[in-house]
């Protein structure tokens, strides 16, 4: 697994130019990578969500489009259009932004549903049909999508089926004072996007997340796992817990996570460590609960203390 984790500090170290202090969250869109899955990032405007997909593609050296989610954006802005070609007399089609490696999907939520739906099947089966045919989008495919939690007005909220398409959801949150005074010194002079460059072979990801399947999960763990996920589906206040989808994403990401530190092996720290990440936005708070202000992530943060492990059997 040192393959992977000289790619993971590769890409880190690089992206650390641009983003300070966010190691964990540039670990994480790591993970994500290698088990070719999407990320939602949800944060205030101003705090790099942007920067970061665009220091993350430059790093891959692999291409990366954006996509501005507006009211007024139609399916066919996203996976492409067919058009009359004149001087051949046929429809020729002409690819979407979805046709890409990195697709930054800025303000997903300020799209009407007809639209976000358009992502549907290229998230979750890496292809669109258009007009009847069916064509594959490229590898890798990872779509970022970013949203903005405290101004929901003019906004369509993404539904359960949407957020399930999500192998994680985090946010990137405030620096500190230390760090944010390190980000002024950084753009001093020219921006550091403008310097930076590729790292590593982006393309190669797709072998590499063939590796991570290698990575080890012993009987004990995947049956924690399990238990994890069946525990939100039976928890009085959640009205909706965690898919099967979301029950996989853990066991991808916890292997990934361990492939991205060099071991062969998951440990139950990759777990309970992903477990906020990948389960939360795929629950529903009932109603009663949210007004005494429980969250998801709270509610499942008592789930893991709750919830046995037995490492007897555990061989690391």
């Amino acid at each position: 697994m040192q393959e992977i984790q000289r790619f993971a500090q590769a890409i880190t170290t690089n992206v650390e130019q641009v983003i300070v202090g966010k190691a964990d969250v540039i670990e994480t869109l790591v993970i994500a990578l290698l088990c070719e899955g999407h990320v939602l990032l949800e944060d205030v405007p101003g705090v790099g969500k942007t920067m970061l997909a665009r220091a993350l593609s430059v790093t891959l050296g692999v291409e990366f489009r954006r996509l501005q989610c507006t009211p007024d954006l139609l399916p066919s802005d996203i996976t492409g259009v067919s058009v009359f070609n004149q001087e051949t007399r046929q429809f020729q089609f002409i690819p979407g932004p979805a046709f890409t490696h990195i697709l930054l999907a800025d303000e997903i939520n300020r799209a009407t549903p007809r639209a976000q739906s358009a992502l549907l099947e290229c998230m979750g089966e890496r292809q669109v049909t258009v007009d009847g045919v069916t064509r594959r989008l490229p590898r890798p495919f990872l779509v970022l999508a970013t949203q903005n939690p405290v101004e929901y007005e003019g906004t369509f909220p993404l539904p359960e089926a949407q957020l399930d398409r999500f192998l994680f959801k985090l946010s990137l949150g405030y620096l500190t004072a230390d760090q944010e005074g390190a980000m002024l010194v950084n753009l001093g002079g020219r921006h550091p996007i403008e310097a930076l460059e590729r790292q590593v072979d982006g393309m190669a990801i797709p072998t590499l997340a063939e590796q991570v399947w290698q990575v080890n999960v012993d009987k004990t763990l995947r049956d924690y796992i399990v238990a994890l996920t069946q525990a939100t589906r039976t928890h009085p206040e959640l009205a909706l817990g965690a898919s099967p989808r979301g029950t996989l994403a853990l066991y991808r990401g916890a292997q990934a996570r361990a492939a991205v530190r060099n071991r062969d092996y998951v440990e139950p720290e990759d777990i309970q460590a992903l477990l906020p990440l990948a389960l939360p936005h795929r629950c529903i708070v009932r109603p009663e609960s949210v007004l005494r202000g429980r969250t998801a992530a709270a509610i499942l943060a008592e789930i893991v203390e709750k919830t046995p492990l037995d490492l007897g059997g555990v061989e690391a």
